[in-house]
């Protein structure tokens, strides 16, 4: 399939969609993305990662997601914005679910899918979707209208944009489309200089019982290490590749990321990953992997081949707060749902997402649904906020 240039509404620009990652040069893709010193913001807009996904297979046609990405071009030929785009015959991978939705459209007769998605796979992680560093709100009204002449042209019931900023949220929410609101769990660093100091702003009873789970996950010598750059060897994707593949088969039957995926993530974005695994003497039994962001660790995936109590939220809770006091980075964000964090320090937090619905019933019928679902959300996050573990006053992430 090769890449197809258009003409848009919007005088002075073209937009190209690349049915491949590979189609669109690193070089290009990269001065597109959000960057500090020369490095991806959230290493996951970085074009390696998308290029590992679609190499390893994880990605691509075959599996549902066909990429679809629009680049978008000046009067002058110069690219000016770029919109990760998959055109998608499922839901799965996304987080955000829709299932209720396709099934309500197709009982009416109407073809949920294909549908547009803009995400990044199998990653629940904010990150701008509306890849413009002008930051003209022009060029990114650009992308948005080829989207939605894409949609058309294949078409497409829906565009979905998810796990996006607040503020790209109620940009793109002005032009009609419609607003989703989710829950996550972060936790945020006050400038500690040690986890005791964190444990400080907890309650007495919580900071006890994190002790005794921090002590009991490491019971009888268990160690954990940190593997990072040139340390992560193909021996220790192995380790990893076998817990995770445990994990996805118990929780949703078949993982949806490849050994080899791992592996290409090794060789690209090695200085972007912390590999927390735990060992009994020399052999690891349990691991999870993290994503170095600018100013914060994004835990994704963890495993384990024996079952160990309180492990699992010493590697992927405690381990990375850890890290994240250690490295002075302001937030880790621990995945998707989970409100057993919440005990763990890890303070609610709101995920947004935004939808284009071509058809004006099942546009009108979602919009009546969200209006409920942002209600009940709110609601949520406010009784959650009064179980949080802090002392009176001690939170200050909001």
């Amino acid at each position: 399939m090769k890449a197809s240039t258009r003409t848009l509404p919007d005088p002075g620009y073209t937009a190209t969609i690349h049915p491949t990652t590979a189609g669109i040069s690193a070089e290009v893709w990269n001065s597109l993305v959000p960057s500090t010193d020369g490095l991806a913001d959230n290493p996951f807009l970085s074009h390696a990662f998308f290029l590992a996904l679609e190499q390893s297979g994880c990605a691509t046609a075959r599996t549902g997601w066909q990429p679809q990405h629009i680049l978008l071009a000046n009067s002058a030929g110069q690219p000016v914005g770029l919109m990760p785009l998959f055109l998608k015959s499922h839901s799965m991978g996304e987080y955000v679910f829709d299932h209720g939705w396709a099934n309500a459209f197709e009982r009416a007769g109407g073809d949920y899918y294909p549908k547009l998605q803009c995400s990044v796979p199998f990653t629940p992680a904010t990150a701008p979707k509306l890849l413009v560093p002008s930051g003209s709100l022009e060029e990114q009204a650009a992308l948005l209208s080829a989207a939605q002449q894409l949609a058309s042209q294949r078409h497409a019931s829906s565009v979905h944009m998810t796990f996006v900023p607040e503020a790209e949220a109620d940009l793109v929410e002005s032009t009609g489309w419609l607003k989703r609101l989710d829950t996550q769990f972060h936790w945020h660093n006050q400038g500690f200089d040690s986890f005791e100091g964190f444990l400080e702003t907890l309650s007495s009873r919580k900071r006890k019982t994190i002790r005794r789970e921090r002590r009991d996950a490491l019971v009888n010598g268990l160690t954990v290490k940190w593997l990072t750059g040139s340390d992560l060897q193909e021996h220790h994707w192995d380790a990893f590749y076998d817990f995770y593949e445990d994990t996805g088969a118990r929780k949703w039957g078949r993982p949806y990321l490849n050994r080899k995926f791992f592996s290409l993530l090794g060789q690209t974005l090695a200085d972007r990953i912390v590999l927390m695994l735990a060992y009994d003497g020399p052999t690891p039994i349990a691991g999870a992997i993290n994503f170095l962001g600018h100013d914060r660790i994004f835990g994704r995936n963890w495993g384990a081949t024996r079952e160990v109590p309180f492990l699992h939220f010493e590697l992927c809770y405690y381990q990375a707060i850890d890290y994240a006091i250690a490295h002075k980075l302001a937030v880790v964000e621990a995945g998707a749902q989970g409100e057993h964090k919440l005990a763990r320090g890890y303070a609610p937090a709101t995920t947004y997402s935004v939808h284009y619905i071509a058809h004006p019933g099942l546009r009108e019928a979602i919009a009546d649904f969200l209006e409920h679902e942002r209600a009940s959300v709110a609601r949520e996050q406010e009784a959650l906020d009064t179980y949080t573990p802090f002392r009176k006053g001690e939170r200050t992430d909001r």
